[in-house]
């Protein structure tokens, strides 16, 4: 192959550990391969189309196989295993005329065949080595079955939790998003993207996709520039920062602009404040839906997101087949096209893809190291770190492994369920329920006795739309009457209820909104009627979202929120329901009272009129009538089966200067009866800015294990960096003056202290 060979003798004509170098030799190349395209081969890199549902037998004759011949193919998504994806590579490196190898990309998005808890359960463990080491976990397995490029990390803030895609990101915090946003993308690419072991990540939705109108996926955006860049910006910039090779435009407009087309987001901030050099991608069809955002016809809509920085249309077809009129009539540049084409090129350069165009393809890989017994262990082990215990009246947790056990509740017995969604590699069937895991852990030691208790939902409409992608809610024709009395009884012959309650896996994520984000209604009748036996109730909550759960919160002895928590989830929640594991998540994203307050979140900034500390209402302050401020569960919550004092809270100084740096510490106690994981946050507070300033802002936390009674001072460190912010002229400063630092167990539960920079 002449194109192999150019690479070989470049490879050799210099070090791999010079980047300079690299860079030139990259350059050389790619130019070479360029001088030599036409330019509907370089149209053809610009084209990610859907792999559809092509079996091996049809790689070389379906219409895909046709295009890929004719270089009208860059990428390919939604294939996987190392023989398909060989046979369709061999198309293109043995049948098109350059031979320029395919990347090939799926939704890795929590994990690959093993499942990891979604990422908002995962956020919520506050541990990065964690958080990496899933991510390395994700792309080992892809990239063993084939897969190069993933479309992860998303790293959308969202404070509204009727959106149902809130289960796909990191919660409501730009600093903790940050920190995530980095562990993801050094997981997923390494030290090395030529390893094979290694896949492209991809940053996304770019941007601000979170901050939807109404909870509304796809919806509109709308906010000033102070708030997107020191609330909204950050970890995707984080994420840039880390090396992400790719990033993804996102639906929403933005100033009136759909993303995809968004010049100033895509070139002035992406690329040229950031210093992005990667690979800009559409979401699926994006490009063609900016003509129902009223911006024109397919090719006048291709033009725009060309010229505003895209390089690549997932399935829209509008580049393939539009952007050779548009440069003839001068809509678009022939340099915009090469640049595209490029940055496409160098994507595939750095992954070796050139080198050795199978390098994904080794089906003994393939064979041993996805779904292994040891990556299921770490699943485990991971998936019980990132539940968080929102309620523990008379240590009714943990369990005891004796007696009698009711398991109740539609999501008890469904492992299709478990993964959560966007899970598309997983083989459901072979996920372990809640009712499997509690068997195994007690064996003969306790009775584990299960009944369904109710549907999950009691519209038979709304469960057809929930029992999608091969995670049916297994719908009982059974009245509701007759379900509840069946877990009545078997209630009372136990000595604990377990209430496995909430949602199903697809009623969060993608196009899963929620107007209303209780517990449905038919779940809580079934607990109420749990409640009226007089036995102690547990929830295990499965969620994709915050909930609005006051009424449970209120009269039910315990609730332990699992979110959705992978493969291992029946072990791992039977490991902290019985104690083996001590809980030790805390929230990512605020619990509201109701529907009403949303939206509700702990950085929010005071009004001229703020509501006293303390206060439920006052006339003519900022607050409701009928309910208070107050979350529910505020931001960084969560308890243990132990307790963790903080006392003494301590500054080494008590003024800043931007070229010093100063220690905050906190004596911070295990006084419980169990051994534990306390994550110990770090908040502070501008007093007084050019432009208003967050009541709190988290800028440290620190993940402690302690045994039960033990001491250790846990120390922060801060220097002027930490006080910046984006003023009104969009500069980073930091302005000197008066500051609160805050040490605590949540965002609303803390200690403080006063320092001034000068």
């Amino acid at each position: 192959m002449i194109l192999l060979a150019l690479f070989t003798s470049l490879l050799m004509s210099c070090s791999q550990k010079n980047a300079p170098n690299e860079d030139h030799q990259m350059k050389v190349f790619i130019d070479d391969l360029m001088g030599k395209m036409t330019l509907e081969e370089k149209l053809g890199q610009l084209n990610l189309p859907s792999s559809g549902d092509i079996t091996t037998g049809e790689t070389s004759s379906s219409d895909i196989a046709q295009k890929i011949k004719e270089g009208q193919v860059g990428g390919l998504f939604n294939i996987k295993t190392a023989e398909k994806i060989r046979a369709v590579q061999k198309v293109a490196v043995e049948q098109s005329r350059l031979k320029i190898p395919l990347i090939f990309g799926m939704d890795v998005i929590h994990g690959y065949q093993t499942a990891f808890p979604i990422p908002l359960g995962m956020s919520c463990s506050w541990d990065m080595g964690l958080i990496e080491k899933s991510a390395r976990i994700a792309a080992q397995e892809a990239s063993a079955d084939g897969i190069c490029w993933t479309f992860s990390p998303m790293v959308d803030i969202s404070r509204d939790p009727r959106w149902g895609r809130m289960s796909e990101g990191s919660g409501e915090d730009p600093y903790l998003g940050s920190q995530i946003a980095q562990a993801m993308v050094k997981g997923y690419q390494g030290d090395d993207l030529r390893k094979n072991n290694t896949i492209l990540s991809c940053v996304k939705h770019f941007a601000l996709y979170g901050a939807i109108e109404a909870g509304r996926d796809y919806n509109t955006v709308d906010m000033g520039r102070i708030r997107m860049y020191n609330e909204y910006f950050p970890p995707y910039k984080a994420a840039v920062d880390a090396g992400a090779g790719s990033v993804m435009t996102s639906f929403n407009e933005i100033d009136g602009i759909p993303a995809t087309a968004n010049r100033w987001l895509l070139t002035d901030i992406l690329r040229k404040a950031w210093g992005f050099s990667g690979l800009v991608v559409t979401d699926y069809t994006a490009i063609l839906e900016m003509t129902d955002h009223g911006l024109g016809n397919l090719k006048e809509v291709s033009a725009l997101a060309l010229a505003a920085g895209t390089d690549m249309d997932m399935v829209a077809d509008g580049f393939l087949t539009t952007l050779k009129e548009s440069l003839d009539e001068g809509k678009v540049t022939q340099q915009e096209i090469d640049q595209a084409c490029r940055r496409i090129l160098e994507a595939k350069y750095k992954l070796g893809l050139f080198e050795d165009p199978y390098r994904y393809c080794d089906e003994n890989r393939a064979k041993t190291e996805i779904f292994t017994p040891e990556n299921r262990q770490v699943a485990r082990g991971i998936a019980a770190q990132t539940f968080v215990l929102l309620k523990n009246d008379n240590q009714t947790l943990p369990l005891q492994e004796k007696g009698t056990i009711a398991l109740i509740g539609p999501l008890a017995d469904n492992k299709e369920n478990m993964t959560g969604t966007w899970s598309v590699a997983a083989d459901f069937s072979k996920s372990v329920s809640l009712l499997e895991g509690l068997r195994n852990a007690v064996g003969t030691q306790a009775q584990v006795l299960y009944a369904k208790g109710t549907n999950v939902v009691s519209n038979p409409k709304l469960d057809a739309r929930i029992s999608i992608f091969g995670k049916p809610t297994q719908w009982d024709k059974r009245s509701q009457q007759e379900m509840i009395a069946e877990a009545v009884a078997v209630a009372r012959k136990s000595d604990v209820v377990v209430a496995a309650v909430g949602e199903s896996a697809e009623m969060s994520g993608e196009s899963s909104s929620r107007s209303d984000i209780n517990i449905p209604e038919n779940q809580k009748e079934l607990l109420e009627a749990l409640l009226a036996t007089g036995k102690p109730v547990v929830i295990v909550l499965f969620t994709g979202r915050p909930l609005t759960i006051s009424w449970e919160k209120a009269n039910v002895p315990a609730i332990l929120n699992v979110w959705f928590a992978g493969t291992e989830a029946g072990n791992a929640i039977a490991d902290v329901l019985l104690g083996k594991v001590n809980p030790s998540g805390k929230l990512s994203a605020t619990f509201p009272q109701n529907i009403g307050q949303i939206p509700l979140y702990y950085n929010h900034k005071n009004t001229g009129r703020p509501l006293a500390e303390g206060k439920w209402f006052q006339k003519f302050r900022s607050n409701y009538l009928d309910v208070s401020n107050d979350p529910l569960f505020p931001f960084g919550f969560g308890l243990s089966y132990t307790t963790f004092d903080y006392k003494n809270l301590k500054l080494s100084g008590l003024s800043l200067t931007a070229d010093s740096k100063f220690t905050v510490s906190v004596e911070l106690t295990n006084s419980g009866n169990y051994d534990g994981a306390e994550v110990v946050q770090l908040y502070l507070r501008d007093l007084v800015g050019s432009v208003t300033r967050p009541v709190k802002e988290l800028k440290g936390f620190q993940k402690i294990f302690l045994k039960k009674g033990e001491t250790r001072i846990v120390e922060f460190t801060l220097t002027e960096k930490d006080l910046r912010f984006y003023n009104e002229n969009l500069q980073l400063v930091s302005e000197p003056g008066d500051f609160k630092v805050f040490v605590g167990t949540s965002s609303d539960n803390t200690l403080e202290a006063g320092f001034v920079l000068k």
